[in-house]
């Protein structure tokens, strides 16, 4: 298939325990220990005092770790047993402190069951909004083909595990008499205002793309179809690549403010840089100028890759940014589909707690 979609994590769907990140797990954990060896010692060390009020601790961060209203009930249960046994080893305490502690025990247990189902009410709605948003943006994203003249192609778009609130991330690609046109683009912020500015930059692209044959030319009208909609102050970043269906000619690239795209040959990758800067589409007007179309050789077995910052931006525990150029020249794959699949794998895995962005990805190659 040349179009996957992979969605992250959805509210609601998961264990709490699996949804926590890894270093909440662990400070969970912690917490969980230190309440048990408090209790030892207060066994151990007679009868004149006792930690039982720090056991209210208990059905807190049992609800911390679920979604099911029975753990924290059970768990100020027992913590409620553990403090009539406390009660029953330290009998120089005075009973007023044991009753407090009870008190406080059933008090923190049934707050901690109310948490957990405004929790779980929270979640629902924002996976309905979620579920609604993505349904809305993946009906303009249309299926891409695995063969499109001279290219094989791949595509995939990635939902953040992070939000409720999906991106305006978009792409398309068509074959027209001019060659093949290719749009990758991020629309600025997110939600339903997002896609439905994606949706006037698809529409305006999928007919310019067919009547226009200067790549230039597309851009700038999607540039100025932006900035006349009401409320344009969004903006777009994109590129925009001509690809022609005989390989004895030049491909032609325009860069919108967009990360540039990478090109792997034999095992080495380049950006592939615009000719000069220019503004994302939209702010075409503030600097004056005009959008230039470069140049780009495109040999068969050459593999381009266009992505947005979900993945160029995506970072590791200690703040670093992907590399996605070393990483991709590294991998094994060759075909579209396989690059897609592992490079995925490995972003997945560089980053600790899910992309906390939309991406989009799209890669080709152009064969014999």
């Amino acid at each position: 298939m040349a179009e996957k979609a992979l969605l992250g994590p959805k509210p609601g769907l998961r264990p709490g325990w699996a949804r926590l990140p890894v270093r909440a797990r662990h400070l969970l954990v912690g917490a969980f220990a230190l309440l048990a060896a408090a209790a030892v010692v207060d066994l151990v060390t007679g009868p004149a005092s006792t930690v039982s009020p720090a056991l209210a601790a208990i059905p807190v961060l049992a609800g911390a770790v679920t979604r099911s209203v029975k753990v924290p009930l059970i768990a100020g249960a027992f913590a409620a047993a553990c403090v009539g046994l406390l009660a029953l080893a330290n009998r120089a305490v005075p009973a007023d402190v044991h009753v407090a502690a009870l008190i406080a025990v059933l008090a923190v247990t049934l707050a901690s069951a109310a948490n957990v189902v405004l929790v779980l009410a929270r979640e629902r709605e924002l996976l309905q909004v979620r579920t609604v948003s993505e349904a809305a943006q993946r009906a303009l994203l249309r299926p891409v083909a695995g063969r499109v003249g001279p290219l094989r192609v791949a595509v995939r778009y990635v939902a953040a595990a992070a939000e409720a609130r999906i991106g305006g991330d978009l792409y398309d690609l068509l074959d027209t008499p001019y060659g093949i046109r290719i749009l990758l683009g991020d629309v600025q912020g997110k939600g339903l205002a997002a896609v439905e500015t994606a949706a006037d930059v698809l529409g305006v692209f999928r007919d310019t793309a067919r009547t226009e044959p200067d790549l230039a030319r597309v851009a700038e009208r999607l540039d100025a179809a932006l900035a006349r909609r009401p409320g344009g102050e969004r903006f777009v970043t994109a590129v925009l690549l001509t690809v022609p269906h005989l390989a004895d000619q030049p491909a032609e690239v325009v860069n919108c403010g967009h990360p540039p795209p990478l090109l792997r040959r034999g095992g080495r990758v380049e950006a592939v840089e615009p000719p000069s800067f220019a503004p994302p589409l939209s702010l075409l007007g503030l600097t004056g100028g005009h959008y230039r179309a470069g140049p780009l050789d495109l040999r068969p077995g050459d593999l381009l890759l266009l992505y947005t910052d979900g993945v160029s931006e995506a970072r590791d525990r200690e703040g670093r940014f992907y590399p996605l150029p070393e990483r991709l020249a590294a991998l094994p794959a060759q075909d579209p589909d396989g690059v897609l699949d592992q490079l995925l794998a490995d972003v997945v895995g560089y980053v600790p707690d899910g992309l906390t962005d939309d991406a989009a990805l799209l890669v080709f190659r152009r064969e014999p």
